[in-house]
C-alpha cells in the first residue's frame, strides 16, 4: 500500500458516494418516495449515514485494490477502465438488484433503472480508477 494506493480508494469513494447519490438521491428519489414500507424516511435515513460513507470506502478500497492487481500494462485506459467496470457491474451491481427483486417486492421498473443506472455509474467509476492509476 502506498501514497498512489490510498489516494486512488479516497478518490474513488467520493466518486462512488457521487454517483450514488446521483442515481439513488436524485433519478430515483420519487420511485423510492412510493414504496415507504420498504425504505427508511429521510429523517431515519439520516441516522445511518455512516454506514453509508463506511460502505463507498470499501467501494473505493475494493476497486483500486483489484484494479491494480488486474490491469494490463499498455491497454488504453478508457477501454481497460469500461472494461473493468463492466466487469464489476456484472460481477455485483446487476446481481445485487436481482437478488433483492427476488426476496423483496420492489417494482420491475424500479429494478431496471437500478441496474441500468449503477451500471453505468460502474463503467464511468471504472474508467476513473484506471486513470488514477495509469
Amino acid at each position: 500500500m502506498n501514497t498512489k494506493f490510498i489516494v486512488s480508494s479516497l478518490v474513488m469513494a467520493v466518486a462512488s458516494l457521487m454517483q450514488g447519490f446521483l442515481v439513488h438521491a436524485l433519478a430515483l428519489h420519487n420511485d423510492y418516495a412510493r414504496l415507504p414500507n420498504l425504505y427508511r424516511p429521510e429523517s431515519q435515513a439520516e441516522g445511518y449515514f455512516g454506514y453509508m460513507l463506511l460502505a463507498h470506502l470499501l467501494i473505493g478500497i475494493g476497486l483500486t485494490w483489484i484494479y491494480r492487481r488486474g490491469h494490463e500494462a499498455g491497454k488504453g485506459v478508457l477501454v481497460q477502465g469500461a472494461r473493468f467496470g463492466a466487469a464489476i457491474a456484472v460481477v455485483s451491481t446487476i446481481p445485487v438488484f436481482l437478488i433483492y427483486f427476488a426476496v423483496q417486492p420492489v417494482p420491475s421498473d424500479l429494478v431496471a433503472q437500478q441496474i441500468v443506472f449503477d451500471s453505468i455509474g460502474m463503467v464511468v467509476l471504472g474508467v476513473i480508477v484506471a486513470w488514477l492509476n495509469k
